[in-house]
């Protein structure tokens, strides 16, 4: 029974010395080392819902007030693209993507053990934009349709929310690892441009406004508590 209590105490302790040195921090910063994101749609993209490999693509800066940390953020993409536009035997896009967000929001703890599950909320703003070239891959569809060549742009703005689920693991108080997964509802303006490579290089524009939800199920990096208080 004595031995009992003691174990008891012993990790009630432990559990409240581990919650005063992490409330002892101002604040951190983290750093997404990799993440799978879901883009923004871009024409008639058909594999729209593949998730995309990110890599050293977020960082964020969280200001902590005891189990509610305030959390400032964002992220950057700049890579090629290819895709097919309707269907495999369509046609083909080929490009360069560069998406980047700013996101303001905060994340409450549920416990401050050395596992600490979370959720959150953000709001911010996202841009995406497309260029590229597009060519036909269907011999048919090729002579029933005009062969001329088309370059692509295709650019969406506006604004996000996201709620925010996650669990920190803490090996020692000034480190901790954590595991993320959020939902992007993406309300944005949207403009496609088509060039053809014709003589005249003729131009057709579309603007429209769409709203879009962007899983992005899985993110892992490192935060670094800062500005100790003690």
């Amino acid at each position: 029974m004595k031995k009992t209590l003691l174990l008891i105490v012993f990790l009630f302790t432990t559990v409240a010395a581990f919650s005063q040195i992490n409330a002892d921090y101002n604040y951190s910063i983290s750093v997404k080392g990799y993440s799978a994101m879901q883009m923004p749609k871009i024409f008639d993209e058909s594999n729209s819902d593949k998730f995309t490999d990110a890599y050293f693509n977020g960082l964020m800066v969280k200001f902590n007030d005891n189990q509610i940390n305030y959390r400032l953020g964002g992220t950057f993409y700049n890579k090629s693209k290819k895709f097919f536009n309707e269907c495999k035997t369509c046609e083909e896009a080929n490009g360069k993507l560069l998406d980047y967000s700013f996101k303001l929001g905060f994340e409450k703890n549920f416990n401050y053990s050395r596992v600490q599950p979370y959720f959150g909320f953000d709001v911010g703003y996202r841009y995406s934009r497309f260029r590229g070239s597009l060519e036909n891959r269907n011999e048919l569809r090729a002579r029933s349709v005009s062969s001329v060549g088309e370059d692509l742009e295709s650019t969406k703005s506006g604004i996000l929310a996201s709620p925010v689920l996650g669990v920190k693991f803490n090996p020692i108080p000034e480190i901790s690892i954590f595991v993320e997964g959020n939902l992007d509802l993406f309300y944005s303006f949207e403009k496609q441009k088509t060039i053809l490579q014709d003589i005249s290089n003729t131009q057709m524009v579309n603007n429209d406004r769409k709203t879009e939800f962007l899983l992005n199920p899985f993110s892992v990096g490192i935060q670094i508590q800062l500005g100790s208080n003690k």
